[in-house]
This record gives structure tokens, C-alpha cells and sequence, in this order.
């Protein structure tokens, strides 16, 4: 485990990046990215440049690695996008009481940084954080944010404190997040906390990072 570095990536100040796992193609309105715009939004108010991936929108191919699955597959694309950011966001619908579809191929995809070093030896995700932005017109929120949290934690993120910010209408089906509802102001608030618990623990992690793993 942890066996292939990765080297050559640059990092400017503090990058961000929010992958939209939205089941709508571009230039559909995107419910989930409503919301992730408050987080982005208090990212970029505090210095961070934020840079958005609509996974939908993209030739993602099913697979465990890093590398190309196929001519086309742009995941060697979304995959050093991660690599150039120290925040990364996971926005994703809630279906059936489960994150996307969409997100789970992200999530798979991202298993191949499993085996990623640092030039330090260091597993790849080591000293960067991420965070769960969730919406639906159903529940199982909270589910979802476990889901997610709990893969990108393998994958050796560190997950801050309250990480995350959702939006659902309650038990059964109702309106969508632009479509009106109760509790927008909880969940702007919440990630607009969201982003500043993301920034604190990227910027202490950045003036005191994680090693590498004992031998």
C-alpha cells in the first residue's frame, strides 16, 4: 500500500475543489450546486480559489485507478485537479436514501489515490481536508454525509469537524431546494461554518503536517 508518488504538483496559495455529483447535465439547474455555492462563496470571501468539476458533464469511467480506463476517460483530468487542491468538496442529490450514482463512480475512482505517495511518502491524501454538501427532496441526509466522509477517510482524508451543510424537505417527497421549503437559512448558515471548519484545519494542517505512517 502506498506505493506509487506523485510528484510535479504545485500548490499556490489554497485551492478548492467541489465536485458537483448533480444527475443533470450542464446547463440544467443544479439544485446541489445552489447549495454549495454557499460554501464556496465564504471560500473565496476568505482567499481561496475555488474551482467547480460537474462529474456528469464528463467521459467518467468505472474503474479503481488514477490512469485512463479508456481513450477519453477524463478522470486523469478530475484526478489532478484534486491533487492541486487542499479542500475538496463532495456535492451530491440524495436518491433512494443514497448518495448519487454519480458519486459513488467519483468515490471509486478517487480509490486509486489509495496507492498515491507524496514526495515525503506520504499517502497522497495525507494534510488535505474535505467536506459533504448534500441536498434532496427526501431524507437520509445524514446517511449520505456517513457514506461519503467514510470514503474519503480511507482514502486518507481528514474530515473537520461539522464538514458539512444539507438541505432536505423531510420524510417523503416534496419541493426541491429552489423550489421553496423550509430551513434554507439553517443550511447556508451551516455552510458557511462548514467552510470556515474546512479553511481552519487545511490551514493547520499546512503549518503542521501529518507525517508519514510509521514503518
Amino acid at each position: 500500500m502506498w506505493q506509487r508518488a506523485v510528484h510535479g504538483v504545485l500548490h499556490v496559495g489554497m485551492k478548492a475543489l467541489v465536485i458537483n455529483c448533480t444527475l443533470k447535465k450542464s446547463p440544467e439547474t443544479s439544485n446541489t450546486e445552489a447549495l454549495f455555492r454557499t460554501v464556496t462563496e465564504q471560500l473565496e470571501k476568505d482567499g481561496v480559489q475555488v474551482d467547480v468539476v460537474r462529474a456528469v458533464d464528463l467521459d467518467i469511467a468505472p474503474g479503481v485507478v488514477s490512469e485512463a480506463v479508456h481513450e477519453g476517460d477524463d478522470w486523469p483530468d478530475v484526478h489532478e485537479k484534486i491533487l492541486a487542491a487542499r479542500i475538496l468538496v463532495i456535492a451530491t442529490p440524495t436518491w433512494l436514501g443514497q448518495p448519487s450514482s454519480v458519486s459513488k463512480r467519483v468515490l471509486e475512482r478517487m480509490d486509486g489515490m489509495m496507492s498515491e505517495t507524496d514526495d515525503a511518502g506520504r499517502p497522497v491524501a495525507y494534510n488535505r481536508v474535505a467536506g459533504v454538501v448534500v441536498t434532496g427532496n427526501e431524507d437520509g441526509a445524514h446517511h449520505v454525509i456517513s457514506e461519503v466522509t467514510g470514503g474519503l477517510q480511507d482514502i486518507g482524508y481528514t474530515i473537520p469537524g461539522q464538514a458539512w451543510t444539507y438541505w432536505n424537505q423531510g420524510p417523503g417527497p416534496g419541493p426541491s431546494f429552489l423550489e421553496g421549503g423550509r430551513g434554507h437559512d439553517w443550511s447556508r448558515k451551516t455552510g458557511r461554518a462548514m467552510a470556515a471548519n474546512l479553511l481552519g484545519v487545511a490551514r493547520a494542517l499546512e503549518a503542521s503536517p501529518l507525517g508519514p505512517p510509521p514503518q
